[in-house]
């Protein structure tokens, strides 16, 4: 990793940050990961790090916005942390983890057998991991300048359980993987612009982090759990571009949250996609058209990544979905990007579940 210098820049969606993050006296330097960019140090004795924006006016007073904490690598953070998206460069706070299983096919054992899902797929057997991710609150001021790569309203729900059709979202929420979280601490009693964030979190400065869970996110948690939940995690890497789905039962049908991410420094862009959808009632369905949510994505060393949700419903209760994304070179020429295979599964307790948002 290149060494850390006084002065960085961060990029959120197609553009730039133009905040400062404070480094403490005597703490350790962070270099921010994914669309982070060092910049050469400028002429200063002060320990500022700033998160400046490319194109700000000339004049334009940085606004501090906290002090950078070391990452853990071990352990969850916990409720009431506040970060930047490492990759996506969002200000937001931790409302509580998930432990999901991942399926990183990246990493699956050389000697591993090929396995024939009931589509005829071939696939490598993969063994799940345990790993953490955050369900999350995005600040509303940061919306507007990723929603170009990153959807603020993926997190849907049924707004009645006999209507399959009928999805709404609340704006601002997300799940993070823990690799994503770089923390850092606020004199802000309220340094985040969600309109749940007071709903869910009180200030409590005798805490570390200084926020706490209110009985009103903990009964939201519990009444919400069954669409909210997030329990498998599956990525696979072609030619430097990752893939990674999340798949959600919402009852009546699936949500799927995928990220494409480019590895390379190369810039390619995504053409076409290419779906396989097998549901245990004996059908399989093949879907094919251009880009995806009706976007063509670039993904650039300075945009390097790009993420969505969509929806799936089967006629029966489980399936199975797989396929490629077909991306362009700059050249003109095409490759073809696998999508990891995931299964489609209803809750396993087979509860219902709720119909519209319960608080």
């Amino acid at each position: 990793m290149a060494a850390c210098v006084a002065r960085r820049a961060l990029t959120v969606g197609s553009r730039w940050w133009s905040r400062s993050l404070t480094g403490a006296r005597g703490s350790r330097p962070l270099c921010a990961a994914g669309g982070a960019q060092a910049f050469p140090p400028a002429a200063t004795t002060t320990s500022q790090r700033h998160l400046s924006s490319r194109n700000r006016a000339e004049g334009k007073v940085l606004e501090t916005v906290g002090v950078f904490e070391v990452p853990k690598q071990n352990g969850k953070y916990e409720t009431g942390q506040l970060f930047l998206h490492s990759v996506f460069g969002y200000r937001g706070v931790v409302l509580f983890p998930w432990q999901a299983r991942l399926y990183d096919r990246d990493v699956a054992s050389g000697a591993s057998e090929k396995a024939e899902n009931p589509a005829g797929h071939g696939s490598k057997e993969v063994k799940g991991k345990t790993h953490t991710y955050y369900q999350v609150l995005i600040d509303a001021r940061d919306c507007p300048h990723i929603s170009q790569r990153s959807q603020t309203e993926a997190v849907t729900f049924l707004a009645n359980h006999d209507d399959s059709r009928a999805l709404y979202a609340i704006p601002g929420l997300d799940y993070v993987s823990h690799e994503d979280i770089l923390p850092y601490t606020s004199t802000d009693q309220v340094p985040i612009q969600h309109e749940l964030f007071e709903r869910f979190l009180l200030y409590d400065q005798t805490k570390a982090p200084p926020f706490v869970a209110r009985e009103t996110l903990r009964a939201w948690q519990e009444k919400n759990h069954p669409w909210l939940e997030l329990s498998d995690v599956h990525r696979e890497t072609t030619e430097n571009i990752r893939v990674t789905v999340i798949p959600f039962y919402m009852g009546m049908r699936w949500r799927y949250c995928i990220r494409l991410e480019n590895l390379d420094s190369d810039v390619v862009q995504l053409r076409e996609r290419h779906w396989r959808i097998f549901s245990l009632s004996g059908t399989l369905e093949t879907v094919r058209g251009r880009g995806v949510v009706g976007r063509e994505p670039v993904l650039s060393k300075e945009q390097p990544a790009f993420q969505y949700s969509s929806h799936v419903s089967l006629q029966a209760s489980s399936g199975h979905m797989w396929g490629t994304f077909r991306f362009e070179r700059p050249d003109g020429s095409h490759f073809d990007v696998r999508i990891p295979p995931f299964s489609l599964e209803s809750n396993k307790d087979e509860k219902t579940p709720p119909s519209g948002l319960h608080w």
